[in-house]
């Protein structure tokens, strides 16, 4: 009797052993960028929860017709962003009305979209999933596709520890690969950790940057992760979906009319074209639009108007030298990383 019970026992340990579910994965960053306090208690960071999101990102079985993923409109090579103004890729092929934002350091975003409309990058994923001109799902057509797909089931059970996929593993899978696209491979990066020194003309831009930029794109992460009208138009249509009334459109508050996220700048020579609409294809453009296309209304950013006229000043070389600056801001090594690239079959 007792050899049975001791052989139960080793059976028990053995499965134990082999089944410590997934394996918690601690995000890596420079000692510079603020703690990571945002990640939901509900979605931990897994080894095996991140390399399920990096498969199921560049998979497009996640989209009606299976011929589109997120990275169609998030490319590792552009900084996690596509390139046009106004991607027409998506199920649709009509153009949307945003412009495809960067993915890096999304871990220390609280909210999402250019207006805010989501809390956690769980909640944002199915905007794009289900949009009819994006990827166009049917939620329940996506969890019948992976639950009968040979590999996605185990995959989800070691990630998840669940025996029947949903959506909401979908979207926390998905998240979790983005919260781990960290950019901090710059030369600016290289220059704060004491291995490299700026050029005369990159150290005069960083003084420029931190006079007239730093306000609303404060380093490390060149973002306040607020909601400014930075003046791009005077007047805000209430078209269909309300998305061009900023900010509004989410709070319901007539002084948000306008304004849009952020966006960070790292990598900015890499993802234009620039502003929520993709307007401005070129850098010089956006400086030219910040010191003489600045467009007054009532929610106008007042740092826009701090020395009593609208816009910024650039005097003499000062635009040579901010061009500059940015370029440190270019990370190299992200769009090379394997662990963000799409993954072999």
């Amino acid at each position: 009797m007792w050899h049975r019970q001791i052989y139960v026992l080793l059976i028990w340990l053995l499965y134990a052993c082999n089944n410590q579910g997934p394996t918690a994965l601690e995000l890596e960053k420079p000692s510079y960028y603020p703690e990571v306090t945002n990640i939901p208690e509900r979605n931990p960071l897994t080894e095996e929860g991140v390399q399920l999101g990096r498969q199921l990102f560049y998979d497009p079985i996640l989209s009606r017709a299976g011929t589109i993923s997120c990275a169609t409109c998030h490319q590792q090579e552009r900084a996690f962003t596509d390139g046009v103004s106004l991607s027409m890729m998506g199920h649709s092929r009509k153009p949307l009305t945003r412009h495809s934002p960067s993915l890096v350091n999304m871990v220390w975003s609280q909210e999402f979209f250019w207006d805010g409309g989501a809390k956690d990058l769980e909640s944002q994923a199915f905007s794009p999933l289900t949009h009819p001109d994006e990827m166009a799902m049917n939620l329940d057509t996506m969890v019948n596709r992976l639950n009968n797909h040979p590999v996605y089931r185990s995959k989800f059970n070691q990630a998840f520890e669940i025996d029947s996929i949903s959506s909401a593993y979908v979207v926390r899978a998905l998240a979790q690969f983005q919260r781990t696209i960290i950019s901090s491979g710059a030369k600016y990066d290289q220059w704060k950790r004491g291995e490299t020194s700026l050029t005369e003309l990159e150290s005069s831009g960083l003084q420029i940057f931190e006079s007239k930029c730093a306000p609303c794109h404060p380093p490390p992460l060149f973002t306040d992760h607020s909601f400014h009208n930075n003046g791009l138009d005077s007047t805000f249509s209430a078209d269909k979906e309300g998305i061009y009334l900023g900010r509004r459109r989410i709070t319901h508050k007539e002084e948000d009319l306008g304004k849009f996220k952020t966006p960070t700048l790292r990598n900015i020579m890499l993802t234009h074209p620039y502003m929520h609409d993709g307007r401005f294809r070129h850098i010089d453009k956006v400086l030219d639009h910040y010191e003489f296309g600045v467009k007054s209304s009532p929610t106008l950013d007042s740092i826009l108007t701090s020395d009593g006229s609208i816009g910024i000043n650039f005097d003499g070389d000062e635009r040579q030298a901010l061009i500059a600056f940015l370029q440190t801001l270019t990370d190299s090594t992200l769009l090379q990383n394997p662990q963000y690239a799409k993954p072999a079959k």
